[in-house]
């Protein structure tokens, strides 16, 4: 009688434990994309933004006339074949500013959120993560922050450094801070107490390699959602700081200096009024649907952990 020897390869069961892992995050950042991609509005936020992109980009390629040249015989002109948005109070063509102005903005854009992010970030993350006293001195930081007004705490740190767009953007970065640390201190205070971060404290890993090694991948999401909103604050910002003549300084142009001029001139003409306006209005919209809509889509891909 032949007595067959069992087989050591034992079949696991593809629906055990083991087959419950959460999915990669290549797999979940698939499915937020997807999600937002079936959202009309999400999809003509984000077109615009990149079109608004490409534009400040290809800013000096594409101008058809060369924004700061003045001519004096075509103060305050009508649209043209010439120039399509009429010119300003110096004879110099509007459309050639408004997309220089989006340069500027895409600059300011880069210079505050880049400043938020150094400033607010790490602190959040290492507030979360320690906590004790440190917690309790950052967050009241933060607090103090948070309560005075933003533009006006931008007005007396700009009062300050002096006026120009860098100094400007370096005032609402500062204001800006405390937005992102919230939510770095949020996400670190959400998981310092799970397994893996206890096991790699255990095993004797340094703070830095546990923050951003284990922690800030859980804080990406919430990130890329604040960045979001937080660029309509700077577009706001920066055209009001350039409106009281404190943002970017002459020749340069941009959306907010453009309506102070239109505005100083507006009994002579009120067209120029409308393009930088338009322009504002829409790039706020655009980023604050593009927000909501990640919003939206980060917080059900934590909901059903997918």
């Amino acid at each position: 009688m032949t007595v067959h020897a069992a087989s050591d390869k034992t079949p696991v069961a593809k629906d055990g434990p083991s087959a419950r892992k959460a999915p990669a995050r290549g797999r979940g950042s698939g499915r937020t994309l997807r999600r937002l991609l079936r959202n009309p509005a999400a999809v003509a936020a984000a077109a615009f933004a990149a079109l608004l992109a490409g534009v400040a980009l290809l800013s000096p390629i594409i101008t058809p006339h060369d924004p700061a040249r003045q001519d004096l015989m075509l103060l305050l002109q009508p649209p043209s074949g010439e120039h399509w948005l009429g010119t300003d109070s110096l004879g110099r063509d509007n459309l050639s500013r408004l997309i220089e102005g989006s340069r500027v903005t895409l600059l300011a854009a880069v210079q505050a959120i880049a400043l938020a992010v150094v400033l607010g970030f790490p602190a959040g993350l290492l507030a979360g993560f320690v906590g004790r006293r440190l917690d309790t001195v950052l967050n009241w930081l933060s607090d103090v922050l948070l309560s005075l007004p933003s533009l006006i705490l931008a007005l007396a740190i700009v009062g300050i450094l002096g006026p120009g767009l860098t100094n400007a953007m370096i005032a609402v970065g500062i204001t800006l801070a405390p937005r992102f640390f919230r939510v770095a201190r949020g996400a670190a205070y959400s998981v310092r107490n799970e397994t893996y971060v206890e096991a790699c404290v255990a095993l004797g890993f340094s703070t830095p390699r546990i923050l951003f090694r284990h922690v800030l991948p859980n804080a990406a999401g919430p990130l890329l959602v604040q960045t979001t909103f937080a660029l309509g604050l700077v577009v706001t910002a920066e055209a009001s700081l350039s409106f009281l003549g404190l943002g970017a300084r002459p020749p340069t142009a941009s959306w907010g200096s453009m309506l102070r001029d239109a505005f100083d001139n507006i009994y002579g003409s009120a067209f120029p009024l409308f393009a930088p306006s338009l322009m504002i209005v829409l790039t706020i919209m655009a980023f604050s649907v593009l927000g909501d809509a990640l919003r939206d889509a980060v917080g059900r891909q934590n909901r059903v952990g997918a």
